[in-house]
């Protein structure tokens, strides 16, 4: 699979099962040796089970999510995502913007991914010049 359509796939993927909470569609998206880094001081988590740990876990915590996914920005095997999520999480509402910097193999499965992101209290849409949204 082109990194391009590995990249779109994994943001439709992404927007849709996060915002239904469905974790399965999503583990498939990753190799089963994958590493997932959520942030850059905590340990990755490894292969599809840490995917799927990781993606059960967070989801549980998580309510109403309304998500945009950004416009992939591929170069070679590597993609990066930007995305925003506003939901409810444990009583009181949060949004995040992050970016997930991702390498493809030539499955098109996701070999790492590496998370950056920011949250705030509060469901906030995302200002007008931030983006790029859409289909890519």
């Amino acid at each position: 699979m082109k990194p391009r359509d590995a990249a779109r796939r994994w943001a439709e993927v992404w927007r849709r099962s996060w915002e239904t909470l469905d974790v399965e569609p999503i583990v498939a998206l990753y190799r089963e040796d994958a590493l997932l880094s959520t942030a850059p001081f905590r340990e990755p988590f490894k292969g599809r089970g840490g995917v799927r740990s990781y993606v059960t876990r967070v989801f549980g915590e998580e309510e109403e999510p309304k998500v945009q996914i950004g416009i992939p920005v591929v170069d070679g095997d590597s993609a990066a995502i930007p995305w925003w999520a506003a939901f409810g999480e444990e009583g009181h509402d949060v949004t995040l913007a992050g970016i997930s910097l991702l390498r493809f193999d030539a499955r098109g499965l996701v070999a790492e991914q590496w998370d950056s992101w920011n949250v705030t209290d509060g469901l906030l849409d995302p200002p007008e010049s931030w983006g790029p949204f859409g289909s890519g």
